[in-house]
């Protein structure tokens, strides 16, 4: 098979405003034609260059790409990961980026604030202890359906449109994180899955059609998150054969900054690109991706 005939598919991992940050780490914002100022909720430091280059990658390699795959965090504002769902044994909502545990449910430390939850929460919340996968964080109410933070940053978007128009292609958008009892950093499922919500388990679907290609270029936000996670989900569960057609585009993915007091995000994002490619995937740059 030569270069030209490989099966070339992209999956972008949550592109969106909420997650946009300047390389300063401050947020990206847009002013709207009433004078409102809407500003990034979630900014990952670097993110709106990593758009930019992907943007660029889209525009170089297009005409080979047969399929891009982007990922779409999708929050109600109740959302277990939200502050609105949680207060103090005095009514207050937890600050952003505070680390709620079963047990602190248990000890009323936090609790959620429509009382019937309890113990719905817990089960959750020790579920997704058990997994070993993140503690339970309180992010900043973020990618809300329907505001201007859930759309695709405009520089991506200005490429994906681009790309469909000139190809005659369909982006394949998949939506992630409307179900309110989960986190849900994956695409291809959530943290913890609900038995009764199709929308949290494993997609299957994207499955078969990443089996389908001969090259997977990963790309998006943030590296210690969700595209972690994308990546992990596909490679266990594509089968052992297409893991090596896997490539992480390492300028352009960027990490959540270190919370105060917290894990290191970065970090775990370093160790995450090591254990990939120790385990067959390549990791490349924009510009030497397909070169």
């Amino acid at each position: 098979m030569t270069r030209k005939n490989l099966k070339v598919h992209l999956l972008i991992v949550d592109p969106q405003n909420d997650f946009m940050g300047k390389d300063d780490g401050s947020p990206l914002t847009e002013k709207m034609t009433d004078g409102t100022v809407l500003s990034a909720s979630l900014p990952v430091k670097g993110g709106i260059s990593d758009m930019r280059r992907g943007a660029a990658l889209i525009d170089r390699i297009g005409r080979r790409v047969d399929d891009i795959h982007v990922t779409l965090d999708s929050h109600h504002t109740m959302h277990i990961a939200h502050p609105d769902m949680w207060v103090d044994g005095n009514g207050r909502a937890p600050s952003p980026f505070t680390m709620v545990k079963a047990d602190d449910v248990k000890n009323d430390i936090w609790r959620p604030r429509n009382p019937s939850h309890r113990k719905r929460v817990i089960e959750y919340l020790a579920n997704l202890e058990a997994s070993g996968s993140y503690l339970h964080m309180i992010w900043p109410p973020h990618c809300r359906i329907g505001t201007w933070g859930h759309n695709v940053e405009s520089t991506m978007e200005a490429a994906l449109t681009k790309w469909e128009r000139t190809e005659m292609g369909v982006v394949d958008y998949i939506t992630k994180g409307s179900s309110v009892w989960t986190e849900h950093f994956g695409g291809l499922k959530a943290q913890v899955s609900d038995p009764v919500d199709p929308s949290t388990q494993l997609n299957t679907n994207l499955i078969k059609v990443l089996q389908e290609a001969d090259i997977v270029g990963f790309l998006g936000e943030a590296s210690s998150h969700c595209v972690r996670e994308t990546v992990l989900q596909v490679a266990d569960n594509i089968g052992s054969e297409h893991v090596k057609k896997l490539v992480l585009i390492t300028d352009c993915m960027s990490p959540v900054p270190q919370a105060p007091g917290g894990p290191d995000f970065p970090a775990l994002a370093a160790q995450f690109l090591k254990d990939m490619e120790a385990r067959g995937m390549t990791l490349s740059t924009s510009k030497e991706f397909l070169a």
